[in-house]
């Protein structure tokens, strides 16, 4: 992980050494018995908190690490995250405490700057064990220098994540209009005919299984750069080259729906609608879907994006745990109202209003997160 000498007075410390780890005190609960237990206090998963519950398991200042799920590989979420109060935590999350070596925050920033992949095991189901994460080395330096680094980490990141809420804030318009003007198909106010995403469209591929890679004739789109909200983050590509014969199967084109089928259950179901003038190929967990005369892919991405559509993504992998799956044939399936395509275009229209809005928020994000991706790469070479 860390290359070259170390700053003086650091010293490169085993993760089981730097924090108490206290997994033996995690107790998992069944979604069913969750939903006799509502309350006030966090229930902690891989990904955060994921319900509220009636009791807690730990009291104080902690951190939590996924510890399995695709997003150990994907990276679409931060794996390390802090929590404090009371609250308690599943068997998805590895729990941490300080005992007086490591600031937790600093704990914090470094494992989200890092690649753990040589620490994870599993491909299905992607795993970082007790054992493999107790042997990731952390650079430490004294004490009072790990919370001043934490601290301007914590800074420049809230101004990064100040700019993202904005953009968030934006983003939530085209779902809220998405449901005044067509509604559900369970509340169909507005009378349409209901019907499935299989009507709407000509053509459903899974993309490509061959590995990508750092060089290759085209661009790779994979999981982590379709967002949660239904945009693209082409920030993080690889590449992949293609036959000849394998062009029209595993090349999206402008006007493509692409929707993620295997990813953590909170994660599974992103969609967003292909935007770009270059031919660009997509994975496997991937699933490309083309409308017909009686859809705009925008207006299927509308409703999986919409907060009902969320809502029905989550159901149908209410279940599986770990790497939930919505195959191409399930994707079809989903109830979708039918309006004539004229009053689709209404919404599309829209929704190109607010991607224009968005852009000027965009440029001051790239300008805010490629600052503070530049600090992270400094901090833990004692440059700042």
């Amino acid at each position: 992980m860390i290359k070259g000498e170390l700053p003086k007075g650091w010293e490169l410390t085993a993760l089981g050494e730097a924090a108490d780890n206290l997994d033996g005190m995690r107790v998992p609960l069944k979604m069913s018995d969750r939903d006799q237990r509502h309350g006030e206090y966090p229930y902690y998963g891989a990904s955060g908190v994921i319900d509220q519950i009636d009791d807690f398991l730990f009291d104080g200042d902690y951190l939590l690490v996924a510890e399995d799920g695709a997003n150990l590989l994907a990276r679409s979420t931060p794996i390390a995250f802090l929590a404090s109060g009371r609250f308690w935590v599943n068997n998805h999350a590895h729990v941490l405490s300080f005992n007086g070596k490591a600031s937790l925050s600093y704990l914090k920033r470094y494992l989200c700057s890092i690649d753990i992949s040589p620490f994870v095991t599993g491909s299905a189901q992607p795993k970082l064990n007790q054992k493999n994460l107790d042997r990731i080395e952390i650079p430490l330096p004294p004490l009072s220098e790990q919370k001043r680094i934490a601290d301007i980490l914590d800074k420049a990141d809230a101004i990064r994540r100040k700019r993202q809420a904005a953009i968030d804030g934006l983003l939530q318009i085209p779902g809220s209009a998405f449901h005044a003007m067509f509604g559900t198909p369970v509340h169909n106010t507005k009378g349409w005919k209901i019907g499935t995403i299989r009507d709407l469209v000509e053509e459903v591929k899974y993309g490509s299984s061959s590995k990508a890679s750092a060089v290759g004739k085209y661009p790779m789109l994979r999981m982590n750069n379709i967002t949660y909200e239904g945009t693209w983050n082409l920030s993080d590509l690889k590449y992949i080259d293609l036959d000849e014969k394998d062009l029209p199967k595993y090349l999206a084109r402008k006007g493509d729906i692409l929707f993620n089928r295997t990813n953590s259950k909170e994660l599974v179901g992103k969609t967003a609608v292909f935007q770009e003038d270059i031919p660009m190929a997509f994975a496997g967990y991937l699933v490309r879907a083309r409308t017909n005369e009686l859809a705009h892919p925008d207006y299927i991405s509308g409703y999986l994006n919409s907060p009902h559509g969320k809502a029905t993504l989550r159901h149908m992998c209410k279940n599986i745990v770990g790497m939930a799956n919505i195959n191409a044939q399930s994707f079809q399936d989903i109830l979708i109202p039918h309006p004539p395509i004229e009053v689709q275009l209404e919404y599309v229209r829209l929704l190109n209003g607010v991607r224009q809005s968005e852009k000027p928020l965009r440029r001051a994000f790239n300008e805010s997160a490629f600052f503070f991706h530049s600090l992270v790469q400094r901090a833990f070479k004692g440059e700042l």
